[in-house]
């Protein structure tokens, strides 16, 4: 019988690349067989261990030097390829070798320095761009599109009779009808004008259309919420586990409205019984039903300070599958057992049904166990207990992570609040407190189990895998860290990380070291092969916590609910599974990154927005980046940055001296220094461009 490691072993040995017939000859004598041989090969190939070139031929990746991944283009034309098959470093592609390649492209590339990792795309297998927005620009008769993002650095023809009566220097939405490639440009229709923004409010409608994100669920799929049920029923508990008796709460934001996590806790005779209780969205939304096609597409909820742009419909996220208090709920619950000093002893996990006691904030918990609020103590006194209880295993839990070097990075965040008509009133600094740590303490272990369960019986699953960073980034890191901190030792590793964050807090220099040491690591992401997490230094890793909001989740608690019967899972469902897993993995990485980049998007306009009002004024900041351009700079009265560019500095020839990470003058020796605090005057605030400029 054909299986995937035969395969894999037949292509390791053979010299050459093999056509399907040749294959289906030394493997097929039947129809049936036939079938399974056309799986194995879409795995293979969608997992990048095998490769189809041009003529149809099937090869292991690596004899051909070509490798699978998505592009990451540079503003100035170059890129990189990041490989889907973990492990492996960046491939570097020069502007002229990347075949029209967009960014976040799905893409074939072949290496054609092995040194020094270069190559280039040879094939472009998905597009992430079918639409664009830009400014509308005119010029030798020809209309064309400059898009806004500078990762698309080519302009898109389009025809006069596709202008759709925009003119010159309006915002549009183009949708790309020929893509380009190295001989010609993209060629496009335009689909949509963007208003120009007024406030606030519509500067975020201007990002949602820029980035093409849904507003609304279509028809098919709202039609389909609404056939729901308005509430869990009895019928529903039949093989779940009732745990509506035991004390549970929801620890959120004030704010946050889907609470896809509840927790319990219970004193045992050698520590601690935790329960996490993970919204069970898969009872109400099984594998290619409406609601997860469209799911699956969107891959996650983007976040906006006036709204959510959920996964899923409110139906679902904000009502039946949300952890409301006093409410029956379905669940999939992890239940952990933790020895007196954090270490997991036990697991298991169940689908449960849970009523939550109590709808806590962070804000309020923080005042119950830190401050001793007596109000709160008192109004809350019969769950006093179980959050002395959270309390003792978080920090044990806490010890634990960061024994085995797992990095903290305590990075201010900025938190925009807009009043009731959508004006903005105040940008903060997002303040995170020991109840945060709470949370983020308990899903870790619950997702760190979950892994380490699906991974012991062996099957087929989604990872969150963190690799480790590209060896030359840590000279750079090391040039920053020697003029600041001054760590000390032969040989640095990403071993070290954790050691330099904890030597730089609580100095001037915490904030720029642990950017730098973030921008140098390999960003998180989804894949069916497990390579372990950098960051959390954990060898086996998932998201299983958040399924009403990331849809790895959803399919994890699929994959965990098909083993519950017998221990491993039915051989159908996994075969459904690992035809889906690698593509379901690469989407939802896509979508994760656009939707960060989105979220950003929206906070750089809300700052601009903010300021606007205050050009010339003079105000106190803080240094908290530096490079050969000039300073990053932070209000020390609002959470806003901006950047002092060396050439607004007139009063001295300034020079940026990399050696010390300063900029001195040449004249007055005046010296400017990461956590200096400084004079700057608003110089220009640019709506267009979402960017602060400072002057001294």
């Amino acid at each position: 019988m054909i299986d995937k490691d035969k395969l894999s072993k037949y292509f390791t040995i053979k010299k050459k690349p093999v056509s399907f017939r040749d294959l289906g000859k030394e493997f097929c004598s039947s129809r049936q067989d036939y079938r399974i041989l056309k799986k194995l090969l879409k795995q293979l190939t969608s997992s990048g261990d095998i490769i189809i070139n041009k003529k149809g031929l099937y090869g292991k990746s690596e004899e051909m030097s070509l490798v699978n991944g998505y592009f990451e283009a540079h503003k100035t034309g170059y890129g990189f390829v990041i490989l889907e098959a973990p492990g492996q470093r960046d491939v570097f592609i020069p502007g002229r070798k990347t075949m029209g390649a967009m960014d976040n492209d799905r893409v074939v590339a072949r290496v054609e320095n092995m040194k020094n990792r270069e190559g280039r795309i040879v094939r472009i297998v998905e597009r992430a761009h079918t639409k664009v927005s830009g400014e509308l620009d005119f010029s030798d008769d020809v209309w064309f599109l400059r898009p806004k993002h500078s990762t698309l650095p080519f302009d898109i023809l389009i025809p006069k009779k596709h202008t759709l009566n925009a003119g010159k220097g309006d915002m549009v939405v183009v949708e790309i009808t020929q893509f380009n490639n190295e001989n010609r440009p993209p060629i496009g229709k335009v689909v949509k004008k963007i208003d120009k923004p007024e406030d606030p409010k519509s500067e975020i409608e201007a990002v949602i259309d820029e980035f093409h994100l849904s507003r609304k669920f279509p028809k098919h799929v709202s039609d389909d919420a609404k056939t729901l049920p308005e509430a869990v029923t009895p019928e529903m508990l039949t093989g779940r586990r009732d745990l509506r008796q035991l004390k549970t709460v929801t620890i959120d934001g004030e704010r946050a409205k889907d609470f896809d996590d509840a927790v319990s806790i219970e004193k045992t005779s050698d520590g601690f019984k935790l329960y996490v209780h993970i919204a069970d969205v898969g009872y109400f939304v099984p594998w290619d039903s409406i609601i997860d096609l469209e799911a699956r597409e969107r891959a996650t909820s983007v976040y906006f300070p006036d709204r959510v742009l959920p996964m899923l419909p409110k139906r679902l996220s904000e009502d039946l599958c949300s952890l409301k208090p006093k409410l029956d709920r379905l669940t999939f619950t992890a239940e952990l057992d933790f020895d007196d000093k954090g270490n997991r002893t036990a697991s298991a996990f169940y689908p449960s049904v849970i009523n939550s006691n109590e709808r806590m904030t962070y804000t309020n918990v923080q005042k119950i166990l830190i401050d001793e609020d007596k109000r709160l103590r008192t109004k809350y006194n019969s769950l006093l207990n179980e959050f002395e209880l959270m309390s003792l295993l978080c920090k044990d839990l806490r010890q634990m992570r960061k024994k085995r070097g797992s990095l903290d990075f305590d990075l201010p965040e900025p938190e925009i609040l807009l009043d009731i008509q959508g004006n903005l009133s105040a940008i903060l600094k997002t303040q995170r407190n020991f109840a945060h740590s709470i949370i983020e303490e308990f899903m870790i272990a619950a997702n760190e189990a979950t892994a380490e369960h699906l991974t012991a019986i062996g099957v087929p699953s989604l990872y969150r895998i963190h690799e480790e960073p590209d060896i030359r980034k840590i000279d750079e890191i090391m040039k920053v860290v020697n003029c600041t901190i001054s760590y000390k030792k032969a040989n640095i590793t990403p071993a070290d990380f954790s050691k330099i964050i904890h030597k730089a807090s609580a100095t001037q220099y915490e904030e720029v070291i642990n950017y730098l040491i973030l921008r140098s690591l390999k960003q998180a992401r989804y894949s069916p092969v497990n390579v372990g997490h950098f960051g959390l230094a954990s060898q086996c890793y998932t998201h299983f916590t958040s399924p009403i909001r990331r849809y790895p989740d959803l399919v994890v608690h699929r994959i965990l609910r098909d083993t519950l019967a017998t221990g491993t899972r039915d051989k159908k469902a996994v075969e459904k599974a690992e035809q889906r897993l690698s593509d379901i993995a690469f989407n939802s990485s896509r979508r994760e990154r656009v939707a960060d980049e989105a979220e950003r998007e929206v906070i750089d306009a809300m700052r601009t927005w903010f300021m606007k009002d205050k050009e010339g004024q003079v105000m106190d900041g803080k240094v908290v980046g530096m490079n050969s351009h000039g300073m990053k700079v932070r209000l020390n009265d609002y959470f806003v940055d901006g950047f002092l560019h060396i050439s607004y500095m007139v009063d001295d020839y300034y020079v940026y001296d990399e050696g010390s990470l300063t900029i001195r003058g040449k004249n007055t020796n005046r010296t400017f220094s990461i956590g200096q605090t400084i004079q700057v005057r608003i110089d220009k605030v640019d709506l267009a461009e979402r960017e602060i400029l400072f002057g001294v």
